[in-house]
């Protein structure tokens, strides 16, 4: 199955996806963690992200779209995936299409934004790995370590307030079209997110099944 997750910043969609790995065995593919990990390495793509990333700007279509036509096309792939963090607008959209890419279904988390500001302002992640965690919804095991590494937690320069206000603004500007491009294609399906992780799960895996 070919999914690709659609949601404001903070919406869950790193969570979920997680889960839905798990629960289809195919990859989640976040061009979130792809690009944090080219800035770190600081790669030629990362140097050239970093600046928009900063100020909570969207990363440049030509870099993005090459970013995830070279994971695609990798074997794990084969049997299906699940896009995070992509497409992010129509021309993204429409170049997935012209990849040749039959995307099965589009998942919507729709989470108010006061939600999302509550939520990313808590939101903690691993400087080593990128792994994700929340102070209230998904704690480490040991205060701000991570889980899988060991390594510290940290709070992200883009999950701060000013910068999450600006990224809501232009989420809803460059990103909410493709609701409607996606709804006119019979792929879209409304997940109304919840104040449990486990009951927004069980909403997504019902549309997974619809």
């Amino acid at each position: 199955m070919k999914l690709i997750l659609l949601g404001a910043p903070g919406a869950g969609k790193g969570t979920q996806a997680e889960i839905i790995c798990k629960h289809c065995s195919i990859p989640a593919i976040s061009t979130g963690n792809i690009i944090r990990a080219a800035l770190k390495a600081q790669t030629e793509m990362g140097l050239r992200a970093r600046d928009y990333i900063e100020k909570g700007l969207l990363v440049p279509d030509e870099v993005v779209i090459g970013i995830i036509q070279d994971r695609l096309s990798e074997d794990d792939c084969a049997d299906g995936f699940i896009l995070d963090g992509f497409p992010r607008t129509v021309p993204q959209a429409e170049a997935l299409d012209k990849m040749g890419i039959e995307i099965d279904r589009v998942i919507d988390l729709e989470v108010p934004d006061e939600k999302i500001i509550e939520r990313m302002s808590g939101r903690r992640v691993c400087a080593h790995c990128g792994a994700s965690y929340h102070l209230l919804y998904k704690q480490p095991k040991t205060e701000g370590v991570c889980d899988n590494c060991g390594e510290q937690l940290v709070q992200r320069a883009d999950d701060k307030a000013e910068t999450v206000l600006e990224r809501l603004k232009v989420y809803h500007a460059q990103t909410e079209p493709l609701i409607a491009f996606y709804r006119a294609k019979g792929k879209l399906h409304v997940v109304e997110g919840q104040d449990e992780i486990a009951d927004t799960t069980a909403l997504t895996l019902k549309a997974l099944e619809d």
